[in-house]
């Protein structure tokens, strides 16, 4: 299962640079979670041709994320906006129990809410 999640991660990234026919089919496979059968008769195409396909779309998509890393610098970036607006909340938080500043508590909502727009 982990590997259809990261094929179709993959898709959204580097999907564009796939011939329309591996592009086609590889959601047919991972996106609609149709079979070999199904895309063949949707294709008219063999199986085995279907299958084809999807492998070289596969090592394709899976070659282009070693050499580029978009998205595994994308998961990155996210993982990092997390971190940051939860610690500007825990700013906030600590900020209204001790010694409140009006600078600290605005400046760490501003943080805060700038990393969660980032990161929607």
């Amino acid at each position: 299962m982990a590997k259809n999640l990261e094929i179709s991660f993959l898709l959204d990234f580097y999907g564009e640079m796939l011939t329309e026919k591996q592009r086609e089919v590889i959601e047919y496979y991972y996106n609609d979670d149709l079979s070999l059968g199904e895309i063949a008769g949707n294709e008219g195409i063999s199986r085995q041709g279907v299958r084809d396909s999807i492998k070289r779309a596969e090592s394709q998509l899976l070659e282009m994320e070693e050499r580029l890393g978009l998205a595994r610098r994308f998961r990155e970036m996210r993982a990092g906006l997390e971190q940051i607006t939860q610690a500007a909340q825990e700013i906030i938080d600590c900020n209204q129990r001790f010694t409140y500043s009006k600078d600290i508590n605005d400046r760490a909502e501003l943080i805060r809410d700038t990393a969660a727009r980032l990161n929607q």
